[in-house]
């Protein structure tokens, strides 16, 4: 073939595979830290006398109506960094090494992750905020790929602290939240222009606003939201006192604060034109934190989270029930961008659910998600030892396995009755100071305060006491997961029936916890 004929041909092909790229779609993805399942889209379904009744998310609960709404989403791991492990990896977070622990993480770098496949399969990829942990853009050494963008700046990160203190310089309100979603807004704009080729795009949005701390009083003086809302509205497990009742509505202040994110990153996609060609998904990492079974906890309100997903190829208004997991993103992201899945990835893809005309339950494959944790913070016990749990959660049925049921769940309550225990600021602004698995707030603080009174005792005991090795829970008859029906005569061939299922995923998924007494994990140099 002369030459002429052979470039011209080379350059059909390339203009023909630079075509096919353009026409996978745009990826959207905005994962909100510590956001549990508390949008103004569940309120309904939840029915009336839940928190959500006080969650206003009208830009989660648009997207909602155009896609699907899942209702029963749950994380991996309800910490942040072995989150992000499984999600990005597509596996359970005890596949992934050294990434299954918060503080003395390190990524391995052979475990494939979802964007950077799609980068290498031709997309432009960026982030603004926070992806895997703070400082790393994905999983690559720091330096070695520039994929985060926040030029305009990470204000929106303390939202509350910032928008406060904006208000006291003299601004109203409004203004004040107009300045900090300007920032958003540009920050998404330096990643379209720097879209040069005209790729198809990923894009992780995941500000840490919803993350403690925030302003107290915040919820009612940035959004109006006013604790008396949720008067009569606490789950069990929290103390419905003024103090919780407005520390819960300055957390869902942050929430309104991530929603109207939403809203003006859904103005320049339409903007730039992209809407149409956009499959965006939204989440949270976990349950909320600094209170009693929020994160770092395997019950419900620790581990389920919002999640909408909508674009083009799913078929949207639609509310499903399946039992998905955060990490089962990972399989449909890389489906949507015509990219292989690994072999190794645990989790299964949602396009069949997506693409499906049907409410409800829909999938029968989907009858359970597995979770688990390690270590979170460092030191939270003698001997900086984790407090190892798996689970597994059904329609029905939730069970928690306890490896270790002699340690204290969320951390050594250290100091608490001491000569010169904790001040009331070192308990709603230190973490370390007790019980440092459980972030600090004030209702940590309300609570190690009145643990010795009638009114409090109750609340400390179950949140922070030690608790047995098996947990069994209905969640039907007790969605709040109060009553423990593992040792009751009529559940325990039922407990013993879970446990077997559970025990044979991790065998089957090489949980390093069930290998050697779990000496992976409990030998801490390993991640120091």
């Amino acid at each position: 073939m002369p030459l002429r004929q052979l470039l011209f041909a080379l350059l059909i092909v390339t203009l023909s595979n630079v075509a096919g790229a353009s026409q996978r779609p745009n990826i959207l993805f905005l994962f909100a830290d510590d956001w549990g399942r508390h949008a103004s889209a569940y309120a309904k379904a939840d029915g009336p006398g839940t928190l959500n009744d006080a969650a206003r998310t009208p830009n989660f609960d648009q997207l909602a109506k155009a896609g699907v709404l899942f209702q029963n989403a749950f994380v991996n791991a309800p910490s942040c960094t072995p989150c992000r492990s499984s999600l990005l990896s597509g596996q359970h977070f005890w596949r992934t090494g050294k990434g299954a622990v918060l503080l003395g993480a390190t990524w391995d770098s052979s475990i494939p992750t979802f964007p950077l496949l799609l980068e290498d399969s031709g997309y432009h990829i960026g982030y603004s905020y926070k992806v895997w942990s703070p400082g790393r853009p994905v999983n690559a050494p720091i330096g070695q790929r520039r994929t985060a963008y926040q030029d305009a700046g990470n204000r929106f990160n303390g939202f509350s602290q910032n928008a406060t203190r904006i208000v006291a310089e003299g601004s109203t309100v409004e203004q004040a939240k107009a300045e900090l979603l300007e920032e958003v807004r540009n920050n998404f704009r330096q990643f379209l222009t720097a879209n040069t080729s005209s790729k198809p795009f990923f894009y992780w949005f995941g500000p840490t606003n919803v993350h403690r701390r925030w302003v107290k009083g915040s919820g009612k003086a940035l959004w109006n939201i006013h604790p008396d809302e949720l008067n009569g509205k606490m789950p069990p497990f929290l103390p419905d006192v003024p103090t919780v009742r407005e520390d819960f509505a300055d957390y869902l202040g942050e929430v309104c604060a991530f929603d109207a994110a939403i809203g003006v990153l859904m103005e320049e996609l339409r903007a730039a034109g992209h809407e149409t060609n956009t499959v965006i998904a939204i989440s949270g990492d976990h349950g909320a934190p600094g209170f009693p079974h929020g994160k770092c906890n395997l019950y419900d309100f620790g581990t389920q989270v919002p999640l909408v997903v909508a674009g083009p190829g799913i078929v949207g208004g639609r509310v499903v029930n399946d039992l998905v997991s955060i990490p089962d993103l990972a399989p449909t992201f890389l489906e949507a961008g015509e990219v292989d899945v690994p072999e190794n990835m645990t989790a299964n893809t949602l396009w069949p659910v997506l693409r499906s005309q049907a409410d409800g339950w829909i999938d029968p494959q989907r009858q359970q998600v597995f979770t688990g944790r390690e270590r979170h913070v460092d030191m939270a016990r003698e001997g900086n030892k984790p407090y190892p749990q798996r689970a597994i959660r059904t329609r029905d049925h939730l069970l928690i396995i306890n490896f270790r049921p002699e340690r204290n769940p969320l951390g050594d309550p250290y100091r608490l009755d001491g000569d010169q225990p904790p001040t009331h600021k070192q308990l709603t602004n230190n973490t370390r100071v007790t019980l440092p698995d459980e972030d600090a707030g004030e209702t940590k603080a309300w609570i190690d305060e009145h643990r010795h009174d009638e009114t409090g005792k109750f609340y400390f005991d179950h949140a922070y006491g030690k608790r047995p090795r098996v947990e069994l829970y209905d969640v039907k008859q007790d969605p709040y997961q109060m009553r423990n029906l593992a040792e009751e005569p009529e559940f325990r061939q039922l407990a013993r029936q879970l446990q077997q299922q559970l025990l044979a995923e991790l065998r089957d998924t090489g949980d390093p916890r069930l290998v050697d007494d779990g000496s992976f994990f409990e030998q801490v140099d390993k991640f120091d």
